[in-house]
């Protein structure tokens, strides 16, 4: 007799079904111990790797006003590169759902960040500026509107507690 398998979807009070939530996992190594540790402040690398199963490690550093190496990504620029790579994709799925065809999209995000008295820091803002290729003839008021429409599921947007704007620029193809 083949196996019957039920699928039961959790739904709220009012009948709408509710959110699934999602385990996002990665190890973080640090890399820097020159042979003694943490015993003096500057006796120690501020270097670590980005390790996940089946994916390509990424050796990372601090922010190079920390003492960090500037040929390796930071925790920042990670946060702003992982913002504006959300905010990519999904434009792009909202362009192919409004039939908007892009040939070509890069971005050169600014994140805009301060340091506080103690050392602490945080971000103000981003600013997002995406050069995007579509073709001729495309509605740009239509294709601008979709940046909006982003925000309502960027999950890396829907998760930060600083504004993010938008810059975008458009070429026709």
């Amino acid at each position: 007799m083949p196996a019957l398998y039920i699928l039961i979807r959790p739904y709220t009070w009012d009948g709408t079904q509710m959110s699934k939530t999602h385990d996002f996992t990665a190890q973080i190594v640090w890399t820097g111990d020159r042979g003694e540790g943490t015993k003096q402040y500057r006796g120690y690398d501020r270097t670590w790797r980005i390790a996940m199963p089946s994916q390509a490690p990424i050796e990372c550093s601090n922010d190079p006003m920390l003492g960090g190496d500037p040929s390796k990504p930071n925790p920042e620029t990670l946060l702003l590169s992982s913002l504006a790579a959300c905010h990519m994709l999904w434009y792009l799925h909202l362009a192919s759902n409004a039939r908007i065809i892009v040939r070509g999209y890069e971005d050169a995000p600014v994140g805009v960040g301060e340091t506080g008295s103690r050392g602490e820091g945080r971000f103000l803002r981003a600013v997002l500026r995406p050069k995007i290729r579509v073709d001729r003839g495309t509605d740009l008021a239509k294709a601008d509107s979709l940046h909006h429409e982003v925000h309502h599921f960027c999950f890396i947007a829907r998760s930060v507690n600083f504004p993010i704007s938008y810059e975008a620029n458009y070429t026709e193809a």
